[in-house]
């Protein structure tokens, strides 16, 4: 156990390392891009809903939100139903940044995969579904 637990820390370190290499050339904060990357893949949603997925506090994530209007990566909009709640969607141009950011997680995982058989991907695809059920 002592073993996968340094595996997981180094993966996390160089995961993290590339992620703020990528991240820095756009002139968008991490956290920001995190925020991108959530609307982008779940798609419009409540402010308490995405500062729970993002796990920070709705006072962080206001601040957050504030300078990503301000780029026109999202837009906040009234809800529907529940007129105290505020719904945040990206725009066409967070839709972008998404799509650009999920292309290059996308060839890191081919990058880092290549030399996986097809059943060994498949093992390490459940193994991650089943630890990400732990959080």
């Amino acid at each position: 156990m002592h073993s996968l637990n340094n595996l997981i820390i180094e993966f996390y370190d160089k995961l993290s390392s590339w992620e703020q290499s990528v991240v820095k050339d756009t002139g968008y904060s991490l956290a920001q891009v995190h925020t991108i990357e959530v609307l982008g893949s779940h798609g419009p949603m409540r402010m308490k809903e995405l500062a729970d997925r993002l796990g920070i506090t709705t006072g962080t994530l206001t601040v957050q939100v504030e300078k990503l209007v301000q780029f026109g990566l999202i837009v906040r909009t009234p809800h529907e139903v529940d007129r105290r709640s505020i719904l945040v969607e990206l725009t066409s141009e967070g839709t972008a940044l998404h799509k650009h950011h999920n292309r290059m997680h996308l060839q890191l995982t081919e990058d880092i995969t290549r030399h996986l058989d097809p059943e060994s991907i498949k093992v390490l695809t459940q193994s991650f579904e089943k630890m990400n059920r732990e959080f």
